[in-house]
């Protein structure tokens, strides 16, 4: 089992900047890959960003040149830099970790952004 913990959210001004960390605990050895999702109110759930344990990342475009996905290995720590934040990316933004060989698809609770035009 894996338990992920986020936090950074909260309320900031269009143009401003968070950062969302996700502490993992558990069996994470076996980690693969660890994305940052998001929920806004009456949508789906969307991939924000994404990084594979050789460090490899992925965005999506409308976060592209404005949010960095990182990780710190020693603190099993992946953080999502967000820069220039618009109204629009005001959701609920999750941290996922995936664990392939188990079959392990784990969810953190959520912590919620909210941008103010």
């Amino acid at each position: 089992q894996v338990q992920l913990v986020e936090s950074g959210g909260g309320l900031v001004q269009a143009g401003g900047s968070l950062r969302l960390s996700c502490a993992a605990s558990g069996s994470i050895f076996s980690i693969n890959y660890m994305g940052w999702y998001r929920q806004a109110p009456g949508k789906q759930r969307e991939l924000v960003a994404a990084i594979w344990r050789g460090g490899s990342t992925n965005y999506a475009d409308s976060v592209k040149g404005r949010f960095t996905i990182s990780r710190d290995n020693a603190k099993n720590t992946v953080y999502l830099q967000m820069n220039s934040l618009k109204p629009e990316d005001t959701a609920v933004y999750y941290c996922n970790a995936q664990d392939p060989g188990a079959n392990g698809n784990y969810w953190g609770q959520g912590t919620q952004v909210t941008v103010s035009s």
